[in-house]
């Protein structure tokens, strides 16, 4: 009895150090809720970076754990640590300093301004022209260096900030503002799900395209693990899974039931 009691014992510390070292196995990637490319659905996180991830980690040999959060708490989490990597994150100069990003773009990002389409306003490539104009904006989020620097000129007169794109598309829809500055695939989105895509323009030429990246912890270090991980994201793309990954999600929705 006693020699089954102990084999019982190693055994339940067998487990529990299997268990303990797949979850630290597990890394910890944090985001902004930012559809089509990452969301809360439910009680599970989706978009097609969020697949790209899955993927590509997987390849690696590693689980991950994706957690959606406001984006200055995602970013303070990749700064101190307590996350391994933020996704999709535009470079700036700041973050730099406490991100070590991936040498290969996750996702290449239009971001454009829109409007009513009966509110007139017209727009010639320079932000500065629009000073006058509301202009909605999520909080924390960068838009790429040429937005970026227009907006902390301070000559822009209306920064109108929201906490989620969503919350500003509510906005722009209900006249609350008169521009909103997006990712393209992301307006598009929230158009649709709002109903109020046909109500709308994109105002011409677009602002910029923007690289957007996943930036690993510096206070993690984790730079072998960036290494590979190109490594694994260039193979993807090379080989056409990258593109299936994003033509399979678009194939899903389309055929998906509209609410």
């Amino acid at each position: 009895m006693r020699n089954l009691r102990n084999l019982a014992f190693v055994i339940c510390l067998f487990t529990a150090a299997f268990c303990c070292g797949a979850q630290a196995d597990a890394l910890k990637l944090v985001t902004l809720s930012y559809p089509p490319y990452e969301f809360q659905d439910g009680a599970k996180v989706d978009g097609i970076v969020v697949r790209i991830l899955h993927r590509a980690f997987e390849k690696l040999g590693h689980q991950i754990e994706i957690e959606v959060l406001p984006w200055k708490r995602a970013l303070l989490m990749a700064r101190q640590g307590s996350a391994d990597a933020v996704f999709t994150v535009y470079k700036t100069e700041e973050r730099l300093k406490f991100l070590d990003y991936s040498k290969t773009v996750i996702m290449p990002q239009v971001v454009s301004l829109w409007a009513l389409k009966d509110a007139g306003i017209e727009f010639n490539g320079n932000l500065l022209s629009l000073e006058n104009v509301s202009i909605g904006l999520v909080d924390g989020v960068s838009y790429g260096a040429i937005a970026d620097s227009a907006i902390a000129s301070g000559k822009l007169r209306n920064l109108d900030y929201a906490p989620s794109s969503s919350q500003n598309i509510k906005k722009l829809l209900a006249g609350r503002t008169d521009t909103v500055i997006m990712n393209r695939y992301g307006a598009i989105y929230h158009l649709r799900l709002q109903n109020g895509f046909d109500r709308v323009t994109e105002l011409r030429p677009a602002i910029s395209s923007v690289p957007s990246f996943i930036g690993f912890s510096k206070a993690r270090n984790l730079e072998k693990l960036r290494d590979r991980f190109d490594d694994v994201l260039q193979s993807m793309i090379s080989a056409g899974e990258y593109q299936k990954i994003i033509d399979d999600y678009y194939d899903e929705k389309a055929s998906s039931p509209q609410h």
